[in-house]
């Protein structure tokens, strides 16, 4: 099976592709990297070069690619960061592409627009832009809390409030919400996890949270690419969403006793495919 997989890439550390194409390999996917913007690094260190694809590049490389028959084999499309609204109209050609030459073919997006604390750190263009068509569109929405505040309009801040906004979603379109980021009691300690939510059931799947000195870049991109990889192998909604969750928890262990200020995507490699403590889902709606 076959995913393209419009993201940001970095030279060094694991975040957009450089986060997503190596897992979704690992765990048996071809994928179709497509970058929307190459970036020295991510943007929390001091210092960052490189610049945003325009978007003629991104339709042109990617017009390259229909042309030699190939999109019927491709399984799912996989969004994330963009850098710019006319990027955003790149992906939407290149969604109906993909589906008009396979019906059966699935559009993952992560609306990647800032987080609980930082703010909005795209522009405000590309906000409305995911504000648009994207929640008519996909058939996954994959957003944080904050992002899922923004998209919705109602305020999210625990799983309870984040289902009522997820669902406001699914009444626009996407049959799957799934969010990232969402506090919790885990066995009466500090928290963290992620929801899957349809119209008719929420799952939540919470892990103790793993303390770092500085956050750490590619967690939702490592998050969304195990997700579909399980996703699309066929397994229950419930289960995606453990499998994803237990297994960047046990990536972002080994970061941990590395030290290392990127994700250990590598040396945990097994642990995507295999994570060595799998969190339950608990159908909470």
């Amino acid at each position: 099976m076959a995913v393209l997989s419009i993201q940001s890439h970095v030279v060094l550390g694991h975040v957009g592709n450089a986060a997503a194409v190596f897992a979704l390999q690992r765990m048996g996917c071809e994928v179709w990297p497509l970058n929307t913007v190459q970036f020295s690094n991510n943007t929390a260190y001091p210092r960052v070069e490189g610049e945003v694809f325009a978007a003629d590049v991104l339709r042109r490389t990617f017009d390259g690619l229909a042309s030699n028959g190939d999109l019927a084999d491709c399984r799912a499309v996989l969004t994330g960061y963009l850098g710019s609204a006319a990027l955003g109209e790149v992906v939407l050609e290149a969604v109906a592409a993909v589906k008009a030459a396979n019906p059966e073919a699935l559009w993952l997006c992560d609306p990647v627009m800032g987080t609980t604390g930082k703010g909005l750190f795209v522009k405000e263009e590309v906000a409305a832009f995911f504000s648009g068509p994207v929640i008519a569109q996909s058939d996954v929405l994959a957003p944080n809390l904050f992002e899922l505040s923004r998209l919705s309009g109602l305020e999210a801040g625990d799983a309870e409030s984040a289902v009522i906004a997820a669902r406001r979603l699914i009444a626009q379109g996407p049959p799957v919400v799934l969010v990232t980021s969402v506090p919790s009691d885990h066995r009466h300690a500090r928290g963290t996890g992620a929801l899957a939510v349809t119209a008719e059931k929420a799952w939540q799947v919470a892990t103790p949270l793993i303390d770092f000195e500085a956050a750490v870049g590619g967690t939702g991109d490592l998050f969304t690419a195990v997700f579909l990889a399980r996703y699309l192998a066929g397994r229950p909604l419930p289960d995606c969403l453990s499998l994803a969750v237990s297994s960047l928890y046990a990536v972002l262990q080994e970061t941990r006793r590395q030290g290392r200020r990127e994700m250990a995507v590598v040396a945990a490699q097994e642990r995507l495919v295999e994570p060595p403590e799998v969190f339950p889902p608990v159908l909470i709606d």
